[in-house]
């Protein structure tokens, strides 16, 4: 097994090289469960394969088994669009075998980590001394955040528990739309959601205040967490106005910027994050709307130590990566994890060959798509643009259609590879959903999506509309 098999790596980084010539990956259509259960029957057993046969398996039956999530025509959730500079380098992480657990064995990959780090940091308006590590997603993210918070608050608890202030389990304040793993999240940590009702699918500084004096134990409300960039809609929360309600009233502030964070690099949008530069926590997924492979999100703190002081791992196995007097770095004493991979190095090196002015451009072409798409739609009979995008999801509704309608539609445009599109309900109503996260988006291609839905041009397949670029 740890012989090198030289015509099995020709036949490996030939189709890698196959792969990333393709100018536009194949959308496909997914893979059928009983297919699949056959070819990969009997294939693992005790005495092993022909390493060709098994690579043959592989390119014929599982790879074309997908959705591909990394193609213009993929707008069904926020997907993954790594740069071809990210993945060659992600195949050279995993070819050195890098990994970064700490700064003992692994120096080069988080100081290169940290640099990372440090751009995002600096986005958000971080000060010089925030930091943190590089995690597998923003569940992960959100829920290491979420620890430091429960412990903070409950040591502030802790002070105020002979006043008999203390009567129930700890609380965070969120609105509904906060992603979902912040609710894992609190089950996990044994903390209880403070709801806080929104008028505009977005929470507000003045929204949070008047949750808090309604709710009887508000002293035992240790957090917020706040949205930059919400899954189902793509906005933005009030970050200014909910910072300063969490200050007044000594809540630890947490930004879930998985998505939204890459606006940060976007002139046009970046006022919307007013507010990101006070938050005690941050989760920006690269892997998301940075242009980085799976799996890759980043976990700031402003003030680390205090990160530290709850995730660090103390065991005399690991007596030896901990040279405190020293103030080395580790990243497993940033997050709830251990043993990581270097996930964080593909980002820093497309960065660094790349420049952030290029991140800058892309994520500008995907949010001018966006509005593209939404002035379509505003101007096409029959179509109603449901709100107006501040980030890149558009939503809007067909006159007189139902679920579905809408999932019928999708599934049209899935077996005709024009688009892949989910539908989704806003105020309990079905809508059609468009998410752009890829910067090659055309707006010929929005017009192929749109043409397919819109009541003057249903039926005409690959209706030509004149567009100014």
């Amino acid at each position: 097994m740890h012989q090198l098999d030289r015509k099995l790596a020709r036949l490996v980084f030939d189709e890698c090289r196959r792969q990333l010539s393709l100018d536009e990956v194949p959308l496909k259509t997914g893979g059928d469960r009983d297919r699949l259960a056959e070819r990969l029957a009997g294939l693992i057993g005790p005495s092993g394969n022909d390493p060709e046969a098994v690579l043959s398996v592989f390119l014929r039956d599982i790879a074309p088994a997908i959705i591909a999530c990394d193609t213009p025509r993929f707008m069904a959730f926020v997907s993954c669009v790594p740069s071809k500079t990210s993945i060659l380098f992600d195949m050279l992480v995993s070819c050195f075998t890098l990994h970064g657990i700490s700064w003992l064995e692994a120096a080069g990959p988080v100081a290169a980590e940290n640099q990372a780090l440090r751009v995002l940091a600096d986005a958000a308006g971080l000060p010089a001394g925030a930091g943190g590590c590089f995690v597998s997603g923003g569940s992960s993210g959100n829920l290491s955040a979420l620890l430091v918070a429960r412990d903070t608050g409950l040591s502030r608890r802790g002070a105020q528990g002979a006043q008999g202030t203390q009567r129930t389990r700890p609380k965070v304040a969120l609105a509904a739309e906060a992603h979902i793993s912040v609710s894992k999240a609190l089950h996990l940590l044994g903390m209880e959601p403070l709801l806080v009702p929104t008028a505009g699918h977005r929470l507000t500084g003045r929204e949070l205040q008047a949750a808090l004096a309604r709710e009887p134990h508000a002293g035992d409300v240790v957090a917020v967490v706040a949205t930059a960039g919400t899954t189902n809609g793509g906005l933005v929360d009030d970050l200014a106005g909910v910072a300063e309600v969490a200050r007044r009233h000594g809540l630890w502030f947490h930004v879930d910027a998985a998505y939204g964070g890459a606006g940060l690099f976007a002139p046009t949008v970046r006022g919307l994050f007013d507010g990101i530069e006070q938050a005690d926590s941050v989760v920006i997924d690269p892997h998301k709307w940075l242009f980085s492979p799976f799996d890759c999100a980043a976990l700031l703190y402003r003030d680390p130590p205090m990160a530290n002081a709850v995730h660090t791992q103390r065991a005399s196995y690991l007596d030896a990566i901990h040279d405190d007097a020293n103030g080395v770095w580790n990243p497993s004493d940033y997050a709830h994890h251990l043993t990581r991979r270097a996930r964080g190095l593909p980002l820093w090196f497309g960065l660094a060959v790349h420049g952030t002015d290029a991140y800058r451009d892309g994520i500008e072409n995907t949010l001018t798509m966006a509005r593209y798409a939404a002035d379509r739609v505003a101007g096409a009979e029959g179509l109603t643009l449901v709100c107006e995008p501040e980030l890149s999801v558009v939503l809007f509704q067909r006159d007189g259609w139902g679920m579905d309608d809408y999932e019928n539609w999708s599934a049209r445009l899935l077996a005709d590879q024009v688009a892949f599109v989910l539908p989704t309900s806003w105020d309990g109503e079905p809508v059609a959903r468009l998410c752009f996260v890829h910067p090659d988006t055309t707006k010929q291609l929005v017009d192929e999506v749109i043409s397919t839905i819109a009541p003057a041009l249903d039926g005409v397949s690959g209706a030509h509309v004149l567009i100014d670029d």
